[in-house]
């Protein structure tokens, strides 16, 4: 079982109802009468994944749009996160009204992932996200045009149940407008006036500065225009702020294009929509992708993020676990997040640091102290390994048996690498 920070011995998880009732070592609990056992000697188990910055009903097949923004939509990409071990999904923005119907009805049910998001998020007029390119539509996406605007629509945003506040301070590359620091400021304290949190979209440093500087307490993308310096480094520190690299964002601009072998594999596949997986088998896009100046823009990137990365973890800074996924086609939900983990450790986290972002971490940094963890209280999110993921953190990707809320997830149709056939494991 992993602690949080390493595998321990044979352990006895006992769950009661949806929640874990007790941990100890194998031989030490009294295991209550009549309760259903499952051994699962030989596997691990770790906490469900928690998704702190990801993407809902954005994408289908290889569109993005407004249309997609839909009951049927969302349900089948949150299903699919959960095939996955991502037990919970933190919708950065992009999200219309439906998003807070759905997130008082979809979450505490064990059938599928919780969801919790920003609402439409805020950003400049015109500016990122660009809607013309993503099919948005003007309740997409919030674009106060003043400082007053932006406080009033933080309000709003509060009154009907936000988890946090987004925003996007990106020009890409200069090529549309940014939210100013007025504007940006005064979102930033009327949402601690809410008591609510800010993520914001950043790709360049000085940004990054600035908006450390203003108070967001989250940096939800990471820094790709160059290396970090130590006044950013001791200033993120100071001030507590949550960084989360989102390095498989840049990559996956490029890497399915080159068709690395692991994308036969079922793990793989059974996560790719069909059409999606059309256009990665066609090999003149992936000729043109790989063509393009695109491609090595994006390498560039997920160079800087790494060790940009590997900067501010060695310094302390407090590392959050997310992907953009959902919000673009290539941004896969559920396998993104088990590439995140292995591109973190690329970037020297070992892979206990790297699964403790993306379940003990996250989930403070959500705020959201009933899961991230096996212990006595906690959600029974648990995702049951074939192999020990802290020797090799694509050991994840060996999915013996998701739990949701002490309800055993059933499996997918075609079982996903390491979900071996064998009899089940301890349970209580």
């Amino acid at each position: 079982m992993f602690d949080g920070e390493a595998v321990s011995g044979p352990m006895t998880v006992v769950l009661e109802d949806e929640r874990i009732h007790a941990v100890g070592p194998r031989g030490s609990l009294q295991v209550p009468a009549g309760a259903r056992v499952l051994d699962y000697s030989g596997k691990t188990i770790i906490p469900g994944l928690i998704a702190a910055h990801s993407h809902v009903g954005n994408v289908s097949g290889v569109e993005t749009g407004r249309r997609f923004y839909t009951r049927e939509n969302i349900t089948r990409q949150l299903a699919r996160y959960l095939d996955y071990g991502v037990t919970t999904v933190n919708s950065l923005g992009l999200n219309p009204p439906l998003f807070y119907t759905l997130r008082r009805e979809l979450n505490g049910h064990a059938a599928g992932t919780d969801l919790f998001g920003a609402g439409p998020g805020i950003g400049a007029p015109l500016g990122t996200p660009p809607a013309g390119r993503m099919g948005l539509e003007d309740d997409q996406v919030a674009r106060p045009e003043t400082a007053e605007v932006a406080r009033a629509l933080v309000r709003d945003m509060a009154g009907h149940g936000v988890d946090m506040v987004k925003l996007w301070v990106d020009s890409l590359g200069g090529t549309l407008p940014t939210l100013s620091p007025e504007i940006y400021r005064a979102a930033i304290d009327e949402a601690h006036r809410q008591g609510l949190r800010v993520f914001a979209h950043i790709h360049d440093l000085d940004d990054a500065k600035a908006l450390v500087e203003a108070g967001a307490d989250v940096l939800g993308h990471g820094v790709r225009d160059q290396p970090v310096d130590d006044a950013s480094v001791q200033a993120m520190k100071a001030r507590g702020v949550w960084y989360i690299a989102t390095i498989n964002l840049d990559e996956a601009n490029y890497l399915y294009a080159e068709h690395p072998s692991w994308m036969d594999e079922p793990f793989f596949r059974a996560a790719v929509d069909p059409a999606l997986q059309r256009r990665f088998d066609d090999s003149e896009w992936r000729r043109e992708t790989l063509a393009g100046p695109g491609a090595e823009n994006a390498r560039k990137a997920v160079r800087l993020n790494l060790e940009n990365l590997r900067t501010l973890h060695q310094a302390g800074v407090r590392i959050g676990f997310g992907t953009d996924s959902g919000a673009m086609p290539q941004r896969i939900p559920g396998f993104a997040e088990h590439r995140e983990l292995e591109l973190m450790t690329q970037a020297g986290l070992t892979p206990a640091q790297a699964l403790r972002a993306a379940t003990r971490d996250s989930a403070e940094l959500l705020g959201l102290k009933d899961r991230g963890a096996v212990a006595p209280g906690m959600l029974a999110d648990l995702v049951v390994l074939d192999a020990d993921p802290t020797q090799d953190i694509r050991n994840t990707r060996g999915i013996h048996a998701v739990w949701r809320r002490g309800v055993q997830v059933p499996r997918l149709a075609e079982p996903l690498p390491g979900r071996i056939r064998s009899r089940d494991s301890s349970r209580r």
